[in-house]
Formats: C-alpha cells, sequence, structure tokens
C-alpha cells in the first residue's frame, strides 16, 4: 500500500510539472506575442523616424574671404540669419584673421550652431573683395572653411563663387599717371 501511495504521490508531482510546464510555457507564448508587437512598434517607429530623418533642412552658406579676413553667415532658405562666425571672433591677433586654420575654426562654430537649430545641408556661396576694389578671387580661408562644413556632418549640395566682377564701371577719381603721346 505504501508502494502505490508513492508511485500516486511520484505520478501527481510529475503531473504537477507538466501542468506548470504548460503554463509556463504558455505565458512565454504570450510574452513572446507581446514582445512581437513591441518589437513591431519599434521598427515602425524607427522607419518613421528614418524617414524624417531622410528630409533635408537645407541652409545658405556665405562665405566672405578677403585677405584679410574671412567672414562665414549660414541662413536659412528665406534669408534668415541661422549663425554667424568669422576670423576675428576665433583668433585675436589681426594678421592671423585670414589664415586657413582660423577660417577652419570659425565655419566649425557656425556649423554647429546651425546643427543645433536643425540645419543639415548647405548650399555654399563663396564671395571675394570683387568690383572695382581688389582681386577677384577669394582669400585663403575659403577652401577650409568647406573642408571644416564637410567634417561638421552637413551635405553640401552645390557651390558658387559670387564675387561681383566690374564691368567697366565707374571713371577712377584721379587720372592717368604717365606721359601720353
Amino acid at each position: 500500500m505504501a508502494d502505490k501511495n508513492l508511485d500516486q504521490k511520484k505520478e501527481i508531482e510529475k503531473l504537477q510539472k507538466e501542468m506548470a510546464a504548460e503554463t509556463i510555457g504558455k505565458e512565454e507564448e504570450e510574452k513572446t506575442k507581446t514582445e512581437k508587437k513591441a518589437e513591431k512598434k519599434l521598427i515602425k517607429k524607427a522607419q518613421e523616424e528614418k524617414e524624417y530623418e531622410s528630409k533635408e533642412i537645407i541652409g545658405i552658406a556665405k562665405i566672405f574671404s578677403t585677405y584679410n579676413n574671412t567672414i562665414i553667415h549660414i541662413t536659412d532658405v528665406a534669408g534668415n540669419t541661422i549663425s554667424k562666425a568669422s576670423g576675428g571672433q576665433v583668433t585675436k591677433y589681426d594678421r592671423l584673421k585670414a589664415s586657413p586654420t582660423v577660417a577652419m575654426f570659425a565655419a566649425k562654430k557656425a556649423a554647429f550652431e546651425a546643427k543645433e537649430k536643425g540645419i543639415t545641408a548647405l548650399h555654399v556661396r563663396i564671395r571675394g573683395r570683387g568690383g572695382h576694389e581688389g582681386p577677384h578671387n577669394p582669400g585663403p580661408g575659403s577652401q577650409a572653411a568647406l573642408k571644416s562644413f564637410a567634417r561638421a556632418g552637413l551635405r553640401i549640395k552645390s557651390i558658387t563663387d559670387v564675387t561681383p566682377v566690374a564691368h567697366g564701371g565707374c571713371k577712377s577719381p584721379h587720372g592717368r599717371r604717365g606721359r601720353r603721346v
């Protein structure tokens, strides 16, 4: 009789273990279903964020580069100022304001301000002194500023040289020098 009781107890324990395993299996299935739903939601959110990130917010970077200074001005498409920086803000030495190194730091400063405000891509307009006043080519800081924009993570859509060119223009205030024959 004792053997029968022991056998029955063992069978009861086995059945209890099986039932517990089945309930655990059902719970795991339910968890996996909820986890799968949560994963699908996360995937949808990630896809929506990627779609949002793929929309580029474009700005216009205006680089005024002379042999004395480099001024960087980033605006939105409507022309509202987003950030500004110049060689004079970065260095305290006047002779260094036009150098490529200082232009690089100024562009980096302007780029990070623009990125904080949501700009992801730029149309770049490079301008030299030009006109009837001086040289028709940009100063040494323009190329370094471009590289700095690219390194800061901004996409460069286009680069345009907008240096003004004189077409004859005004007569100079003094006469020509030398003997006229």
